[in-house]
């Protein structure tokens, strides 16, 4: 894994008190590497990340662990509003939905996991708490992505994935089954309404862009009804 020192100084103090324990990934969602690294480190952008990943597997340096990386805004999970401040933040090196997004690269993903090994050594981050920038924002984002491979890392130690899961074949067929997928949804740590100021669709929609991208419609159906159930029991 090459490491490149790239400061920026977009970063402030960490709550006091506050574990680290939630690491967050991201795709950057600009055209190339040079312009996202130039904003993640440009004090008038008023963003950054800890650590950026480019498409070679060159990992870029930019706030220290210690410190709290301005990286996912106004975010929410497991009844926590400061993101931010209890997490590392980890961009790759992506266009995104707006200028062409493409898979991630195999040498970006080896770095990651490199990367991502030494994190979790460091600080005590719960294979639940590793999440994507849409798990923690659905009503704002979509990064990394539905092409982003989460098990994989899973299958290095990196986060959380489902062994098996049956759909339900009931599903869709009794009362209450809206209440009972968003009660789920909230014991894995999502935002709910009245929790959170935005739509359960959305929620649904990152659940599916995380554990089942071959469909996202925001509609909570057997599968995914399946998939949760195993996630929980995981």
């Amino acid at each position: 894994m090459a490491l490149r020192l790239a400061p920026s100084p977009n970063h402030d103090a960490r709550p006091e008190g506050a574990a680290i324990d939630m690491l967050v990934l991201h795709y950057t969602g600009m055209p190339t590497a040079e312009e996202a690294i130039a904003r993640l480190c440009d004090p008038a952008a008023k963003v950054s990340a800890h650590y950026t990943i480019d498409r070679d597997g060159t990992v870029y340096a930019h706030v220290p662990e210690a410190r709290r990386a301005w990286h996912a805004g106004a975010s929410w999970w497991a009844g926590e509003a400061n993101v931010n401040g209890r997490s590392i933040g980890v961009e790759l090196v992506n266009p995104g939905h707006e200028f062409g997004y493409v898979p991630f690269t195999d040498d970006q993903i080896a770095a990651l996991i490199d990367l991502a090994k030494a994190i979790l050594a460091r600080h005590p981050i719960a294979a639940g708490r590793v999440l994507g920038h849409s798990d923690v924002a659905p009503a704002r984002k979509t990064d990394p992505g539905e092409l982003f491979p989460w098990q994989t890392l899973a299958e290095h130690g990196i986060g959380l994935w489902f062994p098996h899961s049956d759909p339900l074949p009931q599903w869709g067929r009794g009362m209450g089954e809206g209440e009972l997928f968003a009660d789920n949804l909230r014991r894995f740590g999502y935002g709910t309404p009245p929790e959170v100021d935005w739509p359960l669709a959305k929620t649904i929609e990152a659940f599916q862009r995380h554990f089942r991208p071959s469909c996202i419609d925001g509609v909570a159906d057997g599968e995914c009804a399946g998939i949760l159930r195993a996630l929980l029991a995981a």
